[in-house]
């Protein structure tokens, strides 16, 4: 009612701005009360009450009584209307029509079967075209959402977009995105064929062509770039460029970033980062950044924030080795086997040479003076105690190792000084005893020499 009186005050307004205006001649045919326009066979044939409505083609507006304000052009379009605010331009567009209002179907067979949606938007030919109580979705190009019945809030824009669809809350941009979707509800796919097989998989993100182009029933998984989780089949998983995890397999929760970050990973709760860092077959709870292939290197240093200048009061040194895997020593026997002394295989440190040097230039601008080892002359001594890069050549020494060699070297002489000082010890008590014992004997021989020694003789002086 709101939008006739609109209408009715626009009228007068045109008729008070214009008195002179002069009729068209010869007048327009079909023009009709209630601001009626009807052009063609049996358009608007039922018409009763219903107000501003325009039909254009054979049988348009066919069976509308009581609806207003709406646009049917072309043959057959709102055929069996009865609703207010539809918009069809097209052959058959919202043909079957019934209760359903302000829909907008443009093209031939556009929403061919709506009944009671609302609030719905058709551009192409069979767009929309099975849909019967679905509200509030929007379909732009040829065959999208043309599957779709009672799904709700759907977005689709591409050639045959969300094509399968009846689930709801969907939102698909591109060619054949969402093509297969049945009953998924909360995607989102952004790329031609993006989530292409997904049947009834839920909230998955695909922003890419061909973006979890495999995917049918997992959910919970983001892919950001072409080919991103193109077959992956697990859950939770996150790609963030051109084939990141492309292949995964059953993997759950897996994030990798970068093109083709993540290539063959299968395990779960792994994460990769960086182009072309891939994981391992079977690999879980494993993260690896920057980390290629040995022909392809990748990343030539890494800097990471919050470390240098941090004290921390606990724990243990962390080490590298010649794969890039970072790990830390355990001395736990949990994790070791063959144990025994260690006993003379330290003596190979006295054949080590420890030096004084500098770093190169390019190593070390500053030049700082050194104290260590050369790699090359510690693997000539003991081959065990040198870490290798990834071409097999010495690299570094395992000063761990040698620490604990030198402990053992020091716990021996630490024994060899403890023994002697018992052993000192010992004699020193036995010369104790042995002077105890003389001068005791000395003291008896004293003793019995006084006892021997004759009386004193005493002269007489007989005067």
């Amino acid at each position: 009612m709101k939008i006739f009186r609109l209408f009715v005050a626009f009228t007068l307004i045109c008729f008070a701005l214009s008195p002179t205006a002069q009729a068209v001649s010869p007048p327009p045919d079909g023009c009709y009360p209630n601001f009626t326009t009807a052009e063609g066979c049996n358009a608007l044939q039922n018409l009763t009450i219903g107000v501003g409505n325009t039909g254009i083609g054979f049988y348009s507006l066919f069976a509308n009584g009581v609806g207003s304000y709406n646009t049917a052009i072309g043959v057959g379009a709102l055929d069996l209307n009865n609703a207010d605010n539809n918009t069809a331009v097209g052959t058959a567009a919202l043909l079957l029509n019934t209760v359903g209002a302000e829909n907008t179907a443009l093209g031939t067979d556009a929403m061919v079967f709506n009944d009671s949606g609302n609030r719905n938007t058709s551009v192409g030919a069979l767009t929309l075209f099975s849909n019967k109580q679905g509200f509030q979705n929007s379909a732009v190009g040829w065959g999208a959402l043309t599957l779709n019945t009672d799904g709700n809030y759907n977005n689709a824009f591409g050639v045959s977009a969300l094509s399968s669809n009846d689930g709801s809350f969907n939102n698909a941009f591109g060619s054949n995105a969402l093509y297969s979707n049945t009953f998924g509800a909360f995607n989102n796919a952004v790329g031609e064929s993006a989530l292409v097989f997904n049947t009834t998989g839920n909230y998955n993100c695909a922003f890419g062509a061909y973006a979890l182009h495999e995917n049918i029933d997992s959910s919970y998984n983001n892919a950001f770039g072409l080919n991103a989780l193109y077959s992956a089949i697990g859950f939770g998983n996150n790609g963030f460029g051109s084939g990141a995890l492309m292949f995964v397999g059953p993997g759950i929760e897996n994030t990798a970033v970068g093109d083709f970050a993540g290539y063959n990973v299968d395990g779960d709760y792994n994460i990769c980062i960086g182009a072309g860092v891939s994981g391992n077959s079977g690999e879980n709870n494993t993260i690896r950044i920057g980390d290629n292939l040995p022909d392809d290197p990748g990343a030539s240093a890494c800097f990471i924030g919050g470390i240098n200048g941090q004290t921390s009061t606990s724990g243990t040194a962390v080490l590298i080795d010649a794969t890039g895997k970072l790990g830390t020593l355990t001395s736990s026997s949990r994790f070791k086997k063959d144990i025994k002394p260690i006993d003379d295989a330290s003596e190979v440190l006295f054949s080590l040479k420890p030096v004084a040097f500098r770093y190169k230039q390019e190593i070390d601008p500053a030049g700082t003076s050194q104290f260590g080892l050369i790699a090359e002359d510690v693997d000539n001594v003991n081959p065990d105690l040198v870490v290798r890069d990834n071409k097999g050549k010495a690299y570094s020494v395992r000063y761990d190792q040698v620490n604990a060699m030198l402990l053992n070297e020091f716990l021996k002489e630490h024994r060899k000084v403890e023994q002697q000082r018992k052993d000192f010890e010992a004699a020193l008590a036995r010369q104790q005893k042995q002077i105890e014992a003389l001068t005791a004997g000395l003291q008896k021989v004293s003793a019995q020499l006084e006892a021997s020694e004759p009386a004193p003789q005493t002269v007489l002086n007989n005067q």
